[in-house]
């Protein structure tokens, strides 16, 4: 399709799409954790703090309680290492799309990598090969059966094996030393037999339990990649081939077969003054290509470090300035805490010592879309400010896991 024949998105109309589709705006916010996961495609959970504050960034009625519910009550939210190799909270329903089209991949490499480093590098014991790991993993699972519930210690006790360490890097700067049972235990999350019980202690604790989970049922990986791809454009579109293939990690050939399974319609992104996107193909759902999407009134929201929508797309330019990635990215590319106004990155927070949280708009933000820093944004913003310190209560803290140079800036006062 020529580009005078595709119908055009504008950036205005992507940021207004925002508001609705991602729950940022008050009036379109969820009443559960599980709406808000499938509006996102799922939340980000390398870092479980990400889940709570993105998913009560987007309730109604923000409540730890509620994500705690979905988690570990219902188990209506599963975690699955899927996307780019990332952990993600999905829902019962879409995990069997999210495993058949990425997880299972990932865990068959994850498999083959800990075989390689148990084959050569476990320090002063009996040599593992895969009979030795199936065997291990069995005993973890029938200790598991006996104790309803363990931790990664309390099952070394029943199992061995799991004692074991591996060097990593022998001789190098960076030598380190890793227990198997961690390793072996994070396999078998990854193969989903086993899930993260509630954590010991608040809902901020790392120390947690393991649990098994039912088996996820497998699929048609090309129906899921479908599926999937079709789940996220709903949200994400329009979105370029590139946005797909970065966010699902897949290959171009087959991020193109999905947008073709799906029948994914060509449109025209561009906007004056959005540097890189003018002219760029993108892709939406059949029939979903109005541009008078109705803007939302006026809007604020502090998202948390690798929320979704911050991580949810290749290219930024639209709602992000490049000259604000160094103050909010760190090295490795992760996104800290970002302040949001009217569908654009505006600056960045931070929780300190005391509680309190803090933030900051970063110079000429949202420049091209007016007065961003005028004082209706800025109510706005430290509206949502005390409305996060509301739900986190006075003895919560957060310190993400990966740091930003704004983000500690700012929690160092």
């Amino acid at each position: 399709m020529s580009s005078s024949t595709r119908p055009r998105i504008s950036d205005d109309s992507r940021r207004a799409r925002l508001a609705k589709r991602h729950l940022l705006h008050p009036a379109h916010r969820a009443g559960s954790t599980e709406e808000v996961a499938d509006a996102l495609v799922g939340l980000h959970a390398t870092d479980a703090a990400t889940v709570y504050l993105s998913a009560c960034a987007r309730l109604a009625e923000p409540s730890p309680a509620d994500v705690e519910r979905a988690l570990y009550e219902d188990v209506s939210l599963v975690k699955l290492l899927s996307m780019r190799r990332t952990l993600f909270a999905v829902t019962t329903d879409l995990a069997p799309y999210v495993s058949s089209s990425t997880a299972r991949a990932i865990a068959l490499r994850e498999r083959a990598t800990l075989l390689k480093h148990l084959r050569e590098n476990t320090e002063g014991h009996s040599p593992w090969d895969e009979q030795r790991l199936a065997r291990t993993e069995r005993e973890v699972l029938d200790a598991l059966a006996a104790r309803g519930e363990a931790t990664t210690a309390e099952l070394s006790k029943d199992v061995p094996a799991l004692r074991e360490t591996l060097l990593m890097s022998p001789g190098k700067p960076y030598e380190s030393r890793q227990s198997v049972g961690s390793r072996v235990l994070r396999m078998l999350a990854s193969d989903g037999h086993l899930r993260r019980a509630r954590p010991r202690g608040s809902w901020t604790s790392s120390l947690y339990p393991w649990a098994l989970v039912p088996q996820i049922p497998d699929m048609d990986v090309r129906e899921a990649k479908a599926e999937l791809a079709r789940r996220w454009l709903a949200s994400y579109g329009p979105a370029t081939e590139a946005d797909l293939k970065w966010w699902t990690g897949w290959t171009l050939g087959d991020t193109r077969k999905a947008l073709a399974d799906i029948g994914a319609e060509e449109v025209e992104l561009a906007a004056a003054g959005s540097a890189g996107s003018a002219g760029s193909v993108g892709y939406v759902l059949p029939g979903d290509t109005l541009e008078d999407e109705e803007a939302a009134a006026p809007w604020a929201a502090l998202l948390p470090g690798l929320d979704p929508t911050a991580m949810g797309w290749r290219g930024r330019d639209w709602y992000l300035s490049p000259d604000h990635v160094p103050a909010l990215f760190d090295r490795a590319g992760n996104i800290g805490p970002t302040v949001w106004w009217n569908g654009r990155i505006v600056g960045g927070w931070a929780q300190r010592a005391n509680g309190e949280i803090v933030w900051r708009l970063l110079p000429e933000a949202g420049r091209e879309a007016g007065r961003e820093a005028g004082r209706e944004a800025e109510s706005a913003i430290a509206a949502e400010a005390a409305r996060l310190a509301d739900w986190l209560g006075p003895t919560v803290r957060i310190t993400p896991r990966f740091r930003t140079p704004l983000e500690r800036e700012l929690a160092a006062g």
